[in-house]
Formats: structure tokens, sequence, C-alpha cells
């Protein structure tokens, strides 16, 4: 098991340094940001951009993986982000995870977005399909529903691909059964965060049958899974995986049991969401985490 971080982008580089360096200091294995231009769980609070923080946030780490948690069609165009990619690539020593997802209503409606959520769909494939093939060719052309790319210059790239070495990782979010196979087909891994629930067996139960969506769009496809990374949002669930090393502790043992490689908790804040204390996120890096690795 792999074992994520998530630090919510609320706060200003200076106070923000020291929780990615720390991170890193307590072992885990990747951190990641939001990538919203609002987020509907903090829409009152200060909010900092995603690419440019995993930028600063690369700078002052050596090891750690960084990813955002998710890129989406909302608030990117494909050409555009491609070259976001390919920096925060170079600059972090390719220890960039690009975490992709259809995007939700807030981020659309500020947009000034009134997209159907089936076409919402239809657009985050394209967007996908677009996105990974600018970063393992060069000259793309391509005139879609969506988007358009007229013999774009992908340089220094590939970066995926045949033939790509140090390739950058495509973490496609998915629930639907579109979207997994979406996820098998194009990405590295598949990200998660289960579904709302009511409680946390509810959400447990959610998530087993993503899991097994998972496996049956892997074996439709041929793909073999043992290269194929699960990750799951654990702090979706009604109750914060942080509230006690006990709860991590299980949450991580469900995780495992339905096939997932890796899980993501989030940075205690002193309030709603993900309120908890500063001691638990200690005590699980410290005891819990080397014990489940």
């Amino acid at each position: 098991m792999r074992f994520g971080l998530t630090i919510l982008p609320e706060h200003t580089w200076r106070a923000a340094e020291p929780m990615w360096r720390e991170a890193e200091r307590l072992g885990f294995d990747h951190a990641w940001t939001f990538d919203h231009v609002t987020w509907g769980g903090l829409p009152d609070s200060p909010w900092f951009a995603a690419l440019p923080t995993l930028a600063a946030a690369a700078a002052v780490t050596e090891r750690i993986g960084l990813g955002t948690f998710v890129s989406s069609p909302n608030n990117h165009h494909p050409v555009q982000l491609m070259r976001e990619v390919l920096a925060l690539h170079d600059i972090s020593g390719g220890r960039f995870l690009l975490g992709l997802g259809t995007g939700g209503d807030l981020d659309a409606g500020i947009m000034g977005e009134d997209l159907p959520l089936r076409d919402r769909v239809a657009r985050f494939h394209e967007f996908t399909r677009l996105l990974d093939r600018l970063l393992s060719d060069d000259h793309v052309t391509e005139d879609g529903r969506f988007y358009a790319a007229r013999d774009v210059r992908t340089l220094p790239g590939p970066v995926r691909g045949t033939g790509a070495g140090n390739k950058v990782s495509l973490v496609v979010a998915a629930n639907g059964p579109k979207s997994v196979s979406l996820a098998v087909e194009r990405g590295d891994g598949w990200l998660t965060y289960g579904g709302a629930a009511d409680t946390d067996e509810e959400w447990w139960a959610l998530v087993g049958r993503l899991s097994r969506r998972v496996d049956d769009a892997l074996q439709e496809t041929g793909r073999d899974g043992a290269g194929f990374a699960r990750y799951l949002d654990l702090d979706s669930a009604p109750t914060f995986s942080l509230t006690s090393a006990a709860v991590f502790e299980d949450a991580v043992g469900r995780a495992a049991e339905l096939g997932f490689t890796d899980v993501i908790t989030h940075w205690p804040r002193p309030t709603e969401p993900f309120q908890g204390a500063r001691e638990v996120l200690e005590q699980v890096a410290a005891d819990v985490i080397p014990r489940l690795r």
C-alpha cells in the first residue's frame, strides 16, 4: 500500500510551504492539492491555483510524488494544460501525477457553462484522449466536438506513450462505467471518491462495487491489472480517516481488501471539512503507515 496526503490550496505559500515539506518528512508517498476555481466544501475560503502550488512544492521537496486532485475541462484546455504538465514534469524531476476528472457543477457554473452531464462526460473523454496524445506525439492536429488542435508542437515531449522514459503518470478519476473504461484504456491509475453515502458501511459498499467495475473493465480490455494503480480518497466517507489512528488503520485494511494500491487522506483542519488533530496525523505516519506499507 502507498499513502497520499492532500493539502488544500487555501493557505498563502508562507503557511503552506512547511506543510509540503512535512508531508515528505512524514513519509507519505504522494501529496495532492485540489484543482478548482472554487471548491464547494469551502466556497468562501481564500483559494490558490493548483499548478503553481505544485511547482512551488516541487522546489522544496525531493522525493514525494505531487498530484492534481483533479484537473478537469472546467478550467483547462488540453493544449494549454499540456504545456503546464511539461513544466511540472521537468521542475519536479518526473514526480508529477496528473489527476484528471470530469469536474464539478460549481466550477462549471462559475465558468459560465450549462452543459448537461452527458455532454460534460463526453467532453472529459475527448479532453483526456487529446491531452494524452499531446503528451505522446508531436505535430498534433485534431478537430473534435469540443476541442481543436492545429499542428501543435509538443516539444520537449513525448512524456507519455511509446518510447517515453520517465513518463508523466495519468490518474483518471471515474465512477461511471464509460469513464472507468477510459481510465483503464488511457490511465496509469484510477481514482475514486466512492460516492455520497449516509453511513460508512453504505460508502464502503459503493467503493466495493466500483472496484469490481474496474475488475470487469480490465478483463474486458485484456489489460494486466498488476501495474494499474488504484487510488481511494478515504475522506469522502462519512467518517474522516484521521479521526484516530485506529480509524485510519481500519480504512486502509478495508481498502487493501478491495484491491486498492494507494489511499489518500487530508491534512487535518481545525474546522470542518476534514476536522482533526495534527497529533493523529503524526501518529499515523510514525506507527500505522510503516506497518501497513
